[in-house]
């Protein structure tokens, strides 16, 4: 009772932007901040519209690359969170990450050997370049090494000592993905990408795209690849808006060259995240300069998205009718164009054609025989990646009479009909190699399937696959100092059997001395003979399975 007591604190009121009174206790309440942020109504709007259609293309947004928030605006921060929120006060002080989250499991981080150094700015396009110390060329060397002897506990024993050696980790990262350990993979990459970013220059932003880095340099690769790999995996964790603001992050970093060809990948990301407006801009921008229209993904999606587009009720009914309009011209542009990708995208959809449509051979089985691979390989990667978003009955339903419009176009020798056939002769003679980087990488079987000799007779590794051909080298792994073995097939074929013979024995250094030689030679025969008796001594012959019948039923001939 002679305990003073503690006053009270009155709770404090503030007030938003949009002039309600809200608690204290209410702005912990991620959920109500995340719909504050998301909703249009409180966006600055500008007099032509929205001011995020006057942002460059390729604009980056932090909070987007981050999966968790994604998550959140489908099931809730308090389903995703759970209780990680109290148990934040008491956690290590770590650097705060824009492309991934640190984890309390990861090794501590300590500096690798990889800087970033700002090479040049040329119209305000800032190029930058990825640069290994000798402590990380050292520690690269070991890593080539272990992939050589294709044991990857060499490479696990090689990330106890350097626990942030980034081909290490993407190289294990695709071990552990084969093995079915996808928790594990998606880690592995997570921790490169923060070995990558703790190496950044100053100025690198990675929202701005004007920060370029050259993939001819093998340096800048793993930073590509890791991106690539990380998306791959956000993609199939159910997080594509997280996954395409990857994509457009790494189709800044070299929007000419588009070294892993993410533009075969963009347009489904954005399908996928109900980005329809950026897939339309992407194409309407980047049509007179880059012949988007010519690859069969854009020439399918660009329509499809114009379709969603004039189903979204909440727009005007001039922009709805604007929109099927330019989906249905498109559509049957890319019909007349690829009239290979129908038949195909029709089976995986489980639709049966009607009997014009099946029997007509302008989309026949012809059609895709006589296509060459470089368009094959293209068409059928995207049935095998976007069949899935063709399956609604109601596109379905908007397809089936432009597909028909197009066979009486066929039927009418119309001029676009014959134009098309002769692009398809003339183009598509051979893929680059940006498209096979990117079909090795996507790993769908359809595609991959199609690849020619000349890629899949050469070894691909993970950590670099398909390096390009006139790559830009700062430094040169040493080379090693191998002996040659002077063994003879025989004693090759007797050490595959029993990995301890040796027919040479200890080398003789005094080679001119033929009494030495010519005892070397009597010892390797008597170690041969031994060799043969220890092999035929332990050779066993099992004995034929005796029948209860003693006079059986046949003769052995």
């Amino acid at each position: 009772s002679n305990k003073p007591r503690k006053k009270k604190k009155k709770r404090k009121t503030k007030k938003n932007s949009a002039g309600e009174t809200v608690e204290d206790n209410d702005l912990e309440d991620i959920d109500s901040l995340l719909e504050r942020i998301e909703d249009p109504r409180l966006a600055p709007q500008s007099q032509g519209g929205i001011t995020a259609d006057s942002r460059p293309l390729l604009y980056v947004e932090h909070r987007n690359l981050n999966p968790e928030n994604e998550l959140k605006r489908y099931f809730g921060a308090r389903a995703v969170l759970g209780d990680q929120r109290p148990r934040q006060r008491q956690r290590q002080y770590v650097r705060s990450m824009w492309l991934t989250a640190p984890k309390n499991t990861w090794p501590r981080y300590s500096k690798t050997g990889i800087t970033m150094q700002l090479l040049d700015t040329r119209r305000g396009v800032q190029h930058f370049t990825f640069e290994h110390h000798r402590e990380y060329q050292q520690v690269q060397f070991k890593f080539l090494d272990a992939v050589e002897s294709m044991d990857p506990n060499n490479i696990v024993l090689l990330l106890q000592m350097s626990p942030y050696h980034v081909d290490s980790l993407l190289q294990l990262s695709d071990v552990c993905r084969m093995q079915e350990d996808q928790e594990m993979a998606r880690d592995l990459i997570e921790r490169a990408l923060y070995s990558l970013e703790c190496a950044f220059h100053p100025v690198f932003s990675l929202t701005s795209g004007t920060c370029r880095l050259d993939y001819r340099r093998p340096e800048n690769r793993a930073f590509f690849l890791a991106l690539f790999k990380h998306l791959m995996f956000l993609e199939k964790r159910g997080c594509p808006r997280t996954a395409l603001e990857f994509c457009k992050l790494i189709l800044s970093l070299d929007p000419e060259n588009d070294p892993l060809c993410v533009l075969l990948l963009i347009d489904f990301l954005s399908l996928r995240a109900r980005e329809y407006t950026f897939l339309t801009r992407l194409f309407q921008e980047w049509e007179s300069h880059r012949n988007l229209s010519q690859l069969p993904n854009f020439a399918f999606s660009v329509p499809l998205a114009y379709f969603f587009l004039s189903q979204q009720e909440e727009r005007p009914e001039l922009e709805r009718s604007q929109a099927r309009e330019r989906a249905a011209r498109l559509i049957q542009l890319a019909l007349i164009m690829f009239p290979s990708v129908l038949m195909p995208l029709l089976d995986h959809c489980s639709v049966q054609p009607d009997a014009r449509v099946a029997s007509h051979p302008f989309f026949g089985l012809n059609a895709q025989i006589s296509q060459s691979p470089a368009l094959n390989q293209l068409t059928s990667l995207y049935v095998g990646r976007t069949h899935a978003l063709w399956k609604d009955p109601a596109v379905m339903a908007w397809l089936e009479p432009h597909v028909h419009e197009v066979l009486r176009m066929v039927e009418a020798r119309d001029a676009l009909v014959q134009e098309a056939e002769q692009k398809r002769k003339i183009r598509y003679q051979s893929a680059p190699r940006n498209i096979y980087r990117h079909i090795i990488l996507s790993e769908m079987k359809e595609a991959t399937a199609a690849l020619p000799l000349e890629v899949t007779s050469q070894p691909v590794m993970g950590f670099d696959p398909l390096p390009p051909l006139d790559s830009i080298v700062s430094y040169t792994r040493p080379e090693r100092t191998s002996h040659p073995s002077n063994e003879s097939t025989l004693s090759l074929f007797f050490r595959s059997l029993l990995p301890n013979f040796n027919l040479q024995g200890d080398i003789r250094h005094d080679g001119d001395d033929e009494a030495g030689a010519a005892q070397d030679l009597n010892q390797g025969v008597n170690r041969l003979m031994a060799a043969m008796r220890d092999m035929l001594a332990n050779i066993q012959f099992q004995e034929p399975p005796r029948d209860d019948n003693p006079e059986g039923d046949g003769d052995w001939d």
